[in-house]
């Protein structure tokens, strides 16, 4: 399940750090470091979806959830799939 293989990474890895493009930056320090640079917010694009990594660095590219065998999962799984085209294996 999703959320018990998520729970297991944490333990594994730790807190580890929000990527900089997903940070507040409420002060121009920390706009000059690169808070929230990059930063594309998904509903200003078509299908509300932009291909961003919302995982830290060093999760780059894990997959955590696989949608199951059933008709919804399976249309989700294609959503998946036509979004993400070959970042991950749905």
């Amino acid at each position: 399940m999703a959320i018990e293989e998520a729970l297991e990474l944490v333990a594994k890895t730790g807190d580890l750090p929000v990527p900089l493009h997903l940070r507040n930056a409420p002060t121009n320090l920390m706009k000059e470091i690169g808070y929230g640079k990059d930063y594309a917010y998904a509903h200003s694009y078509e299908n509300n979806f932009v291909k961003l990594n919302y995982l830290p660095d060093q999760l780059k590219g894990k997959k955590i959830y696989s949608p199951g065998k059933n008709i919804r999962e399976a249309e989700f799984q294609q959503f998946l799939k036509i979004r993400w085209e070959n970042e991950y294996d749905y």
